[in-house]
């Protein structure tokens, strides 16, 4: 068994211990009906969701899938999903991000489909395909992937005769060029939870892994100080904005150009193109920053998979939809267009949809820069079984830190012993 192969069955089996506890009840969404038509619920929240269920329906006429949005997994969705699987009413399928899957599956919220879905596994990219497996168990399918890259101002970058930076050491020549320009433009902005992961993955400074049957949390490493003091010496340089991310002041930077850049995954250009309007034609994207240029590696923040809950009395039909709504080039166009999401399908790398030139990139097709990154994001990083929480508690210690009230390092140890009392509180072994 090769490193990766064993890190997963040690995966696996943490998570089995906790499966055992957990004492789901039994669904009977997904039953076949009196006529044999195959008919499944689907809970979701992405632009694009419903209008992909209904062009299943009309080419699939033997199975019937309703859709139902539901409020976004954090806001909500979520916590819906878990309550009904435990009373036993959950429907078939979910929206689950990949760093939520491993939640579930602690709670027992997941069903393995894998006598369905295992065959599938070379249609997806490798690092989304192990996002959705433990071992030899597989909960979903892929939709989306994360890739990151740099965007930035080209304005503000021309003006001060400025390419973007190859390596992070140029990323900081680059700050400190942008903020001696004017005291009000920064290169970057705060970033907390999935979009900082995003800079830790890139290193392969990963925050949680498996030692025998124990879960091993590693938030405070070596790899992760080095991320950590890099970008806490531009906080402490100030050459970082105070605008929190996604705030309507992050907004108005970017469109102003006081936020010359945000380091972000693919799907960022849809928020940055709907909430900074004013930057239309002055912005533009190049690939991410490198430690070491010889050896890229890129970072990957966000992505989800179309899940199947514990109870789903027909796992083979949700399964041929989770995979088509995946793999079908018609509708996955719809949704690069309505929710700017990125292909884990690897045949979905050519669609015409990711091929057009965009007027608020100044005409550059953008796309072609995440598909050279997508193949360069690591496939070890491994999600915690405590992810909310975990979210919560390094947020909270971010915050102070981009703030100047404490350390980023300081809130990756914080956060990382707050998760470890967590876990042994919840009978989750740990490795010490």
């Amino acid at each position: 068994m090769n490193l990766t192969n064993a890190r997963r069955a040690g995966a696996c089996g943490v998570l089995v211990l906790a499966l055992a506890a957990a004492g789901c009840s039994q669904s009977t969404e997904g039953k076949p009906a009196a006529s044999g038509k195959a008919s499944i619920t689907f809970w979701g929240w992405a632009p694009g969701y419903a209008d992909a269920v209904k062009a299943f329906n009309a080419s699939h006429p033997d199975s019937q899938v309703t859709y139902q949005a539901v409020q976004p997994g954090a806001k909500g969705g979520y916590q819906k999903m878990l309550n009904a699987v435990k009373a036993g009413n959950a429907p078939c399928l979910a929206q689950v991000g990949y760093e939520t899957l491993p939640s579930f599956a602690a709670q027992g919220a997941l069903e393995n489909v894998a006598e369905h879905a295992a065959a599938s596994k070379g249609d997806f990219q490798e690092a989304a395909w192990k996002s959705v497996t433990l071992g030899d168990q597989v909960f979903g399918a892929p939709v989306d992937t994360g890739p990151m890259a740099l965007f930035y101002n080209k304005k503000v970058f021309d003006s001060l005769k400025l390419q973007p930076p190859a390596t992070w050491a140029e990323y900081r020549t680059a700050a400190e060029r942008i903020h001696a320009s004017d005291p009000d433009r920064y290169i970057s902005s705060p970033y907390l939870n999935y979009d900082y992961a995003g800079l830790a993955w890139q290193t392969d400074a990963e925050w949680f892994g498996v030692q025998g049957d124990s879960w091993k949390v590693s938030m405070a490493s070596a790899e992760n100080r080095k991320v950590a003091d890099y970008w806490q010496g531009l906080v402490d340089d100030k050459l970082i904005s105070g605008a929190p991310m996604y705030d309507q002041a992050w907004y108005t930077g970017l469109g102003n150009g006081d936020i010359a850049t945000v380091v972000g995954a693919v799907w960022q250009a849809g928020v940055i193109k709907g909430g900074a309007k004013d930057g239309a034609g002055q912005w533009a994207v190049a690939p991410m920053p490198q430690w070491d240029a010889s050896a890229p590696r890129v970072g990957n923040a966000g992505g989800s998979a179309t899940a199947v809950l514990k109870g789903c009395g027909d796992a083979k039909a949700a399964w041929e939809f989770a995979h088509w709504l995946s793999t079908d080039r018609a509708t996955y166009g719809a949704l690069v267009d309505k929710a700017a999401l990125y292909p884990a399908a690897k045949k979905l790398l050519d669609l015409p949809q990711l091929r057009k030139p965009d007027p608020y990139f100044g005409g550059q097709n953008i796309y072609p820069v995440f598909a050279d990154a997508a193949p360069k994001v690591g496939s070890e990083w491994t999600w915690g079984p405590l992810m909310t929480k975990t979210a919560a508690d390094l947020d909270d210690g971010l915050g102070k830190a981009w703030a100047g009230k404490s350390t980023i390092a300081g809130a990756l140890r914080t956060a990382q012993d707050q998760t470890l009392a967590e876990m042994r509180k919840q009978g989750l072994r740990t490795a010490e």
